[in-house]
C-alpha cells in the first residue's frame, strides 16, 4: 500500500459523550468524543486497559523505512518527508486503540459545542509545553490551522468548513465552521496537530528567518514524547524520548512512548529491508507479501524461536486496495472500459499461485464494517438513491454489486469474450489483434506506475491477459519520490492505491472522491472522480443528523463508486502480520484497532540479554 504524508492520519471521528460537569447551562464539557457510541473511559480513568501502565522504559529500536527523505516538514505538499516526525509533535485529542473513531483530550483537557455544531471550544491543558519550555497557547493553535490549511491541498479540503479560530480566554480556542449540523467538525479539529507558532516565526541558528511553507532538514520543534536526535539526510532518522515529557503520566499516554531511541532506516525496496530485518539490522517488521509470510521465514532463527511472528486479528474496517484508473485519461472515462479491466484480471488464479491461498477479494470501499453495501438497496439507504436516479448507473437498483469471478485454473476465456464486448460497446474494436479505437485507429494502451517491485510478479501475469485483449502494456518501477511526485501531478495510467476508511466516514470523503479535488496537485482524488451524484451523497454523509442517517449515506456512496467501475478491487487480508526479534514486552491482550507496535510495546532487557547470548 502506498503511502502519504500524514495519509495515515486517523480519519473522521466525532460525537459525544458528556462526562465532565457542565460548563454553563447549554454547553457541556466533554473528555472524549466518539461517532460510534458512548466512549470506553469515563472522565477518571488512569489509563488505557491495553497498555501496561508500569511498562519499563529503555532500548533502542531500528524500523524500516522504503525510500528516501528530504524534509522534516510533514505539513506541506513539496518534499518527501520524514517517517516518524509526527512523533515529536502532540494533537489536540489522543486517538483510542480499542475504539473506532474515538479520541480523549491530550493538549485539550476538554471541549465544548452547541446543539448546532456550528463552534467548538477547546481549553487547553496548563502544563503542556514545548520542548523548549514555552507553554502551547492558543496562538499556537491557530498558527498550527492555518498553516496547514495553506500549507497543503489535504488539510485545506479536510478543514474547508472551518473558516476561524480565535482566542477566547486564558486556554481557550474556538473554532468556528462556515455550516451547521456537520456532527464531524468538532472532532477533525481536535484531530489538529498542534505546532510552535514562536518557532517557526523566529530566525534559524543562522539568522534565516524559517519559513512553514518550505522543506527543511533542520530538527523542528515539537511538544510530543519524541525529539529529534540525529539525521542522515536520505539514509536515517533517529528520535530521542523526551524524559521529562509533559504528558507521560496523563490516563491517554500511562504506558505508551516507552523506547529511548526510535532509529528509522532507510531501504531502497522492501526486498532489501526484509533481507537487513533478517540480518538482525532491523528489530520489527511487517510483513505486506504474501510470498514472503509463506516461504521466507524458513529460518534457523525463527525455529529457535528467536525470531518471532505473529499473526493479529484486527477488529477494523479493510481499505479499497486496488489498481486505479486515472479517468482524466481520455480512454478510461467510459465506465464500459473499466469494467473490461477488471474482467481481465484473475484474482483466484493469483491468491492461488502467488498469495499462496491468503487473501480475500475486496468488494466494497468500507470492507468489512457495517458501511459496506450488499443486496439492494432499501429503506433509508433506497430513499437517498431514489433522490438521485437518473445520474447513477440503473443497476445501483437492480442488482448487486459482485466482482469477476474465476475457477482459478488461468484460464478465464468467458470473462474475456465479455470484456471484448464492453470495448467493443465502448467504441474499441480489434484489428489485426489490437485493440483501437474505432475513430481514431489508436490502440489502447496501458501503463503501469509502481514503487514497489514486489507487484512486478503480480501485474505481469495481469498484463499478459491485457494483452490478450489487444491492449499494448508497459510496466514501470520507480523510486518512493519520483513516485510521489507523479502522484502528486496525476501523472499516471494506471497505479496500485489504497483508500483507508475509519468507521465514521464524513469531510474525507471529499479529499477521495470529490469534484473540487479532482484538480488539486496533491489530492487523494487519484482517479480523477468528477461526479455531481458522488458529490450529493458525501454531502448526505457529512450532514448525517444520526449514526443510522451516516450508515445508509455510506453504503448509498458505496454502491455507486462500485457500479461506476473507477478501480479493479484487489484483496485483503483480515489480519495484521508481524515479525520481530525477541527483545520486547508487549500487552497480553492487543487493541482492537492496531498491533499498537511501537507505541504500547517496551524493551525486555532479560530476553534481549537472552537472545545475544543464543546468537
Amino acid at each position: 500500500m502506498f503511502v502519504r504524508i500524514r495519509f495515515l492520519l486517523v480519519v473522521s471521528l466525532l460525537s459525544l459523550a458528556v462526562l465532565i460537569p457542565p460548563a454553563t447551562a447549554d454547553k457541556m464539557r466533554h473528555h472524549a468524543l466518539s461517532l460510534i457510541g458512548e466512549p470506553k473511559y469515563p472522565a477518571d480513568f488512569t489509563n488505557f486497559r491495553y497498555v501496561n501502565p508500569n511498562a519499563p522504559k529503555g532500548g533502542a529500536i531500528r524500523l524500516p523505512a522504503i525510500g528516501s527523505f528530504d524534509s522534516l516538514n510533514p505539513f506541506i505538499l513539496k518534499g518527501v518527508s520524514a517517517t516518524g516526525v509526527s512523533l515529536i509533535y502532540d494533537q489536540l485529542m489522543e486517538t483510542s486503540l480499542d475504539e473506532p473513531s474515538t479520541a480523549y483530550g491530550l493538549i485539550a483537557e476538554w471541549m465544548t459545542y452547541p446543539d448546532d455544531f456550528s463552534t467548538a471550544t477547546f481549553k487547553l491543558r496548563d502544563g503542556a509545553r514545548w520542548h523548549d519550555g514555552k507553554p502551547v497557547s492558543p496562538e499556537d493553535v491557530i498558527f498550527s490551522l492555518e498553516a496547514m490549511k495553506k500549507g497543503h491541498p489535504f488539510y485545506g479540503q479536510y478543514y474547508k468548513n472551518v473558516v476561524k479560530a480565535e482566542k477566547t480566554g486564558p486556554r481557550e480556542v474556538t473554532f468556528t465552521f462556515n455550516v451547521k449540523n456537520n456532527r464531524e467538525l468538532p472532532m477533525i479539529v481536535g484531530e489538529l496537530t498542534i505546532l510552535p507558532k514562536h518557532y517557526w516565526t523566529s530566525n534559524d541558528a543562522d539568522g534565516n528567518p524559517r519559513d512553514i511553507t518550505k522543506t527543511t532538514l533542520d530538527p523542528p520543534l515539537g511538544s510530543g514524547p519524541y525529539r529529534i536526535k540525529e539525521v542522515k539526510a536520505g539514509r536515517s532518522m533517529t528520535l530521542e524520548r523526551v524524559k521529562d515529557y509533559w504528558a507521560a503520566k496523563l490516563p491517554v499516554k500511562l504506558g505508551k512512548d516507552n523506547f529511548d531511541e526510535i532509529r528509522f532506516e532507510y531501504y531502497r525496496d522492501s526486498t532489501i529491508a526484509f533481507e537487513a530485518f533478517k540480518a538482525d539490522r532491523l528489530d520489527f517488521y511487517r510483513e505486506t507479501s504474501s510470498k514472503n509470510w509463506a516461504t521466507g521465514y524458513d529460518l534457523k532463527t525463527v525455529k529457535k524461536g528467536m525470531l518471532k511472528r505473529r499473526l493479529v486479528e484486527l477488529k477494523r474496517g479493510q481499505p479499497m486496495q486496488a489498481f486505479v484508473l486515472n479517468t482524466r485519461h481520455e480512454k478510461f472515462q467510459d465506465p464500459r472500459v473499466r469494467r473490461a479491466f477488471n474482467l481481465a484480471f484473475d484474482f483466484e488464479w493469483a491468491n492461488k499461485n502467488l498469495f499462496y491461498g491468503q487473501y480475500r477479494r475486496v468488494s466494497s470501499y468500507f470492507e468489512n464494517t457495517e458501511l459496506a453495501s450488499s443486496g439492494l438497496p432499501e429503506g433509508r439507504e433506497l430513499e437517498i438513491l431514489n433522490e438521485i436516479r437518473d445520474q447513477v448507473p440503473p443497476e445501483v437498483f437492480t442488482t448487486p454489486y459482485t466482482n469477476p469471478v474465476s475457477d482459478g485454473s488461468g484460464s478465464i476465456r468467458r470473462n474475456l469474450r465479455a470484456a471484448t464486448k464492453l470495448f467493443k460497446a465502448a467504441g474499441w474494436s480489434v484489428k489485426d489483434r489490437k485493440l483501437v479505437n474505432d475513430k481514431t485507429g489508436r490502440q489502447m494502451t496501458a501503463s503501469f506506475l509502481l514503487v514497489s517491485p514486489q507487484f512486478e510478479r503480480i501485474v505481469q501475469p495481469y498484463s499478459r491477459n491485457l494483452e490478450r485483449l489487444g491492449i499494448k502494456v508497459s510496466l514501470r518501477v520507480v523510486d518512493p519520490p519520483q513516485y510521489s511526485r507523479r502522484l502528486d501531478s496525476f501523472d499516471f495510467d494506471i497505479i496500485v492505491g489504497n483508500f483507508s476508511q475509519s468507521q465514521s466516514p464524513g469531510n474525507e470523503q471529499r479529499g477521495f472522491w470529490g469534484s473540487a479535488a479532482a484538480d488539486k496537485k496533491g489530492s487523494r482524488n487519484l482517479i480523477g472522480v468528477k461526479n455531481p451524484a458522488i458529490d450529493r451523497l458525501i454531502d448526505k454523509i457529512i450532514f448525517a443528523k444520526d449514526r443510522s442517517e451516516l450508515v445508509a449515506a455510506t453504503r448509498a456512496l458505496d454502491r455507486v463508486l462500485l457500479w461506476n467501475h473507477y478501480v479493479v478491487p484487489q484483496w485483503y487480508a483480515p489480519y495484521s502480520r508481524i515479525a520481530y526479534w525477541d527483545r520486547f514486552g508487549a500487552p497480553e491482550t492487543l487493541p482492537s484497532q492496531s498491533v499498537g507496535f511501537p507505541d504500547i510495546w517496551w524493551w525486555n532487557e532479560d530476553a534481549a540479554k537472552k537472545l545475544a547470548e543464543a546468537k
